[in-house]
């Protein structure tokens, strides 16, 4: 079992050590990579959001293909070591507290506490993680939301996109996942349902808790979003 939290090069190597009496010697090097169907699966995506992307509704346990050789670099990120996807995790992080607190709780702390957050990540240490990062979930003063929502949005073909997005309405009242999908409904295409953590979203549920509850560690929410051609 993994967790959904985590990130596929982060159990790798179990996976080498397992499979390293039958893979050939050259092979004993080579950057592991993942595919579901044939599809490489982004080693730089949460496990969770890949889940719910590829996974057939009421087939389990998930089966992938783990390969040893020919990287497809043109369509993968490499982390050819685990001081490289924390680079890019900490890059994901200050980003969402950018967009949450202008950036101001992530650069006050030290880097101790960075770390922390980290290693409470790869070691699947909740209340290690928490401790930490519960002060970038607080809200400063009086405010009753964040800035901006942290939130990406996947389409069902793996593809995602980022914009920024208000936790409230024009008007001042918090945004709901039925305002949001209103918003990224076009012409042709209607958003009707939005997934995470395994969870299609109730439409009524509020953006700020959303983000609160169900953000990744990175602190951003990854949604799946559903559409209807019109």
């Amino acid at each position: 079992m993994v967790s959904r939290l985590s990130y596929l090069p982060l159990v790798t190597d179990k996976v080498k050590k397992y499979f390293s009496r039958f893979i050939s010697d050259s092979q004993q090097d080579g950057t592991v990579w993942f595919d579901y169907n044939g599809t490489p699966l982004k080693l730089h995506y949460p496990i969770g959001i890949l889940y719910d992307l590829f996974q057939e509704e009421g087939s389990q346990p998930w089966c992938l293909t783990i390969h040893f050789s020919k990287f497809p670099e043109d369509s993968l990120v490499k982390f050819e070591t685990k001081d490289l996807l924390e680079s890019y995790f900490m890059s994901c992080l200050k980003e969402a507290d950018v967009l949450k607190h202008r950036g101001q709780v992530i650069s006050s702390m030290q880097k101790k506490e960075h770390n922390q957050l980290w290693i409470g990540l790869v070691n699947d240490k909740f209340d290690q993680f928490w401790a930490v990062n519960r002060r970038l979930m607080e809200l400063n003063g009086e405010q009753e939301c964040f800035k901006y929502t942290p939130i990406r949005f996947y389409n069902e073909d793996g593809t995602y996109i980022q914009k920024l997005v208000s936790p409230l309405t024009e008007s001042g009242k918090k945004k709901t996942v039925k305002d949001l999908l209103d918003e990224l409904s076009t012409p042709k295409r209607k958003a009707v349902g939005a997934k995470t953590h395994g969870i299609d979203v109730h439409s009524e549920t509020h953006l700020q808790w959303m983000s609160e509850h169900l953000s990744y560690p990175d602190n951003f929410l990854h949604l799946v979003i559903y559409y209807e051609s019109v």
